[in-house]
C-alpha cells in the first residue's frame, strides 16, 4: 500500500513522456500540490521527506544541522540556508508510483504572505501542516482562508507527534470549529511525546509501529513494517493497546466517513498523524496526495466561448505566478514559472503574452528540482517549466498560442510599511534602480517611484523583508543600501470612480503632486502620511477611487 522510499524514480527529463502522448491522460497523472503552514510547524522538513518518499532524493538535508550540512532542498537562497527559514517559494517536480508530483513550497513567513498567495492560484490542493503541540495557529488560518476563497481542497497533516501534543480529539474539534472543515481522521496515533507508539489505520486496522531513535544512534534504522493490532501488543506498554482499541472505535462511530466528493467541494479534510523529521506518517501522506488530490480541473478564462478550458485542450496555455531572478549566481538569470493549464507544450513552441501581443519562443523550458533544474522536452496541464526571459514576462501575465487567452490576474496587496531606500555609493544609483525594479517584479517588495524627487520608496508587509531584500542587493547585486523611515504611512492606488473618467484621477493629482508616485508598472499610486489622511481624501474626492489591492496581469 505504502510508497516505497528507496525505489528509484526518474528525473523530471527521464520522465517526460513524448510529445505524442495523450494531453488528457497525461493531465489526469499530474498532482500539483502547496504546502502550508504557520512558520516552524514543520513544513520545509516534511517537504524534504516528500522527495525522499518519492524516491527523488536520497538523504534529507536537516533545517537544523550545523555546518555544510545545514541547507535543504528546497530552500536555496542564502538568507534561507543561514537562518533555517523559508523566504520564497519554490517548485519541485517528481515521478513517482506512475504519477507526477509538482510540490510547491510556500515560505510560511507572514511576512511573504503574497509570495504564499501566488502560489496557491497555481496549486490544485495544499497540504495543511499543524504542530501536535500548537494546533492552529495565526498564520494557519490567514492561508487557509486564501485555499477557502480558491476552493482549493485540504489534506491535513499532524506533524511533530514524537514531541508531547494535544489531545488528537481536541485538535480535530479545533479544526472543525475554527476552519468550520469536516476532519475525517484516517489514521489514529497512540500517545505522543516519548510514549508514542505509532498509529492505526481506521480503515484496515493495520498498525504501524514507530521507532523512537537515541541520540547516540549512528544510523537511522526506520521503523517496523505494519502489522494487525491484534498482533502488535509487544509494542505496548500495560493498558496502551486497550486504550488505543477503545478509542479507535469511538473515533470511527463520532466522525464522518471520508466523502472523496465533499473533500475536493473543500467541505472535509482527511486528516493524517505523523513526525516528518523521523520520516513517520510521510509515506501515507504521500499516497493519500496521489489517491485524492485532483488532477488539473478546467481553468476559468476569458477569450474563448465557454469561459473555461479544459487539461486536454489543444491549446496551449498557463499564466505566470511567479518570477524569481538570480537562481543561479553565476549567472544573471530572470526565471518566470509558468503553470500550464491545457495543452501539450513542446520545447521550442512560440507562445503570446495576452496583455502586450508580445510573442516569444521558449527554446529552454525548465523542470525544476529548488535551485536545480533540467530542460523539458514537453510538459502538460498540471506541471510548472521555467522560461528564462530577461524582462518580457511578469507575474499575473497569460500566455498562449493564440495570445487571446487571459486567466484572472494575481493581486498586489497594499504594503503596510513603507520606507527609503539609497545606496551608499552614489555612482551606483542606476544599479540600485534595475536591482530595485527587478527585485520589485519578483514580488520581493513594491516599489513606488514618486513624482517629485529621486528618492525610491519600497513597500513590504513586514520588517523581515527588508532584510531579505537587503541581503539579495548585496549578495547578488553587490549594493551596499540603507533603508531609512519615509514620512508615508499607506499606499493607495488610485482609479476613477465608477461612471468618472480620467480628468477625476487628474484633478486629484494635481492637488497632491507631492505625493503622487508611480508603481512598477506604471499605475499611480497615492502615499498617505496616516491612514486618516486616506480617509479624508476619499471623503473630499469621491470622483477617485482608493484601492487596497490591483490586479496584476
Amino acid at each position: 500500500m505504502s510508497p516505497d522510499p528507496s525505489a528509484a524514480s526518474p528525473g523530471p527529463a527521464e520522465a517526460r513522456t513524448s510529445a505524442r502522448a495523450d494531453p488528457v491522460r497525461e493531465a489526469a497523472r499530474r498532482r500539483t500540490f502547496a504546502i502550508i503552514s504557520h512558520p516552524d510547524a514543520g513544513k520545509t522538513t516534511l517537504t524534504e521527506h516528500l522527495l525522499l518518499a518519492g524516491g527523488a532524493i536520497r538523504a534529507a538535508g536537516a533545517v537544523r544541522a550545523r555546518g555544510e550540512n545545514r541547507r535543504t532542498r528546497s530552500d536555496w537562497m542564502k538568507i534561507e540556508k543561514e537562518r533555517g527559514i523559508s523566504v520564497s517559494a519554490s517548485v519541485m517536480t517528481f515521478d513517482h508510483a506512475g504519477l507526477m508530483f509538482n510540490l510547491l513550497d510556500t515560505p510560511g513567513h507572514e511576512d511573504f504572505s503574497e509570495d504564499t498567495y501566488r502560489t496557491l492560484t497555481a496549486a490544485d490542493a495544499a497540504i495543511m501542516v499543524l504542530d501536535a503541540a500548537k494546533g492552529i495557529e495565526p498564520q494557519t488560518l490567514k492561508l487557509f482562508e486564501v485555499c477557502r476563497l480558491r476552493d482549493i481542497p485540504i489534506i491535513t497533516f499532524i506533524n511533530k507527534m514524537d514531541r508531547e501534543a494535544l489531545d488528537p480529539i481536541a485538535l480535530l474539534d479545533e479544526i472543525a470549529s475554527q476552519l468550520a472543515l469536516d476532519p475525517v481522521p484516517i489514521y489514529w496515533p497512540s500517545e505522543s511525546g516519548r510514549r508514542f507508539r505509532g498509529m492505526l489505520d481506521l480503515r484496515s486496522d493495520q498498525f504501524l509501529p514507530y521507532a523512537r531513535r537515541d541520540s547516540s544512534d549512528a544510523e537511522d534504522e526506520g521503523h517496523p513494517a505494519p502489522l494487525p493490532l491484534d498482533q502488535a501488543a509487544a509494542f505496548f506498554e500495560e493498558g496502551e493497546h486497550d486504550t488505543l482499541s477503545e478509542t479507535a472505535e469511538l473515533v470511527r462511530e463520532g466522525f464522518k466517513r471520508f466523502d472523496h466528493k465533499a473533500f475536493l467541494e473543500g467541505h472535509m479534510t482527511p486528516v493524517l498523524f505523523g513526525s516528518a523529521l523521523r520520516h513517520f506518517g510521510v509515506d501515507q501522506l504521500l499516497e493519500a496526495i496521489g489517491a485524492w488530490a485532483p488532477p488539473p480541473r478546467a481553468a476559468p478564462v476569458e477569450g474563448i466561448e465557454g469561459g473555461e478550458i479544459e487539461p486536454g485542450a489543444a491549446q496551449v496555455s498557463g499564466f505566470v505566478f511567479k518570477v524569481q531572478a538570480n537562481m543561479d549566481p553565476n549567472h544573471r538569470d530572470r526565471i518566470a514559472m509558468l503553470r500550464l493549464t491545457s495543452g501539450t507544450f513542446r520545447r521550442g513552441m512560440k507562445l503570446k503574452v495576452q496583455n502586450t501581443g508580445r510573442q516569444i519562443s521558449v527554446n529552454a523550458p525548465m523542470m525544476f528540482f529548488a535551485s536545480d533544474r533540467e530542460v523539458a522536452d514537453n510538459a502538460f496541464a498540471g506541471d510548472v517549466i521555467g522560461i528564462p526571459n530577461h524582462g518580457v514576462l511578469r507575474v499575473g501575465d497569460s500566455l498562449s498560442e493564440s495570445g487571446q487567452l487571459r486567466f484572472a490576474g494575481l493581486p498586489n496587496f497594499a504594503p503596510e510599511i513603507l520606507q527609503r531606500v539609497r545606496v551608499k555609493d552614489p555612482l551606483k544609483a542606476k544599479h540600485l534602480k534595475k536591482a530595485l525594479e527587478s527585485l520589485a517584479e519578483e514580488g520581493v517588495t513594491q516599489l513606488f517611484r514618486p513624482e517629485i524627487g529621486a528618492d525610491f520608496i519600497v513597500g513590504a508587509v513586514g520588517q523581515l523583508q527588508f532584510e531579505v531584500m537587503a541581503d539579495r542587493l548585496g549578495e547578488e547585486y553587490g549594493l551596499e543600501c540603507l533603508f531609512e523611515p519615509s514620512p508615508y504611512a499607506e499606499a493607495r492606488w488610485i482609479v476613477p470612480a465608477q461612471g468618472q473618467g480620467e480628468a477625476a484621477v487628474e484633478d486629484f493629482a494635481s492637488k497632491y503632486r507631492a505625493q503622487m508616485a508611480t508603481d512598477i508598472d506604471a499605475n499611480r499610486v497615492f502615499l498617505a502620511k496616516s491612514s486618516w489622511e486616506t480617509g479624508y481624501v476619499a471623503e473630499r474626492f469621491p470622483a477617485v477611487t482608493f484601492q487596497k489591492t490591483r490586479e496584476r496581469g
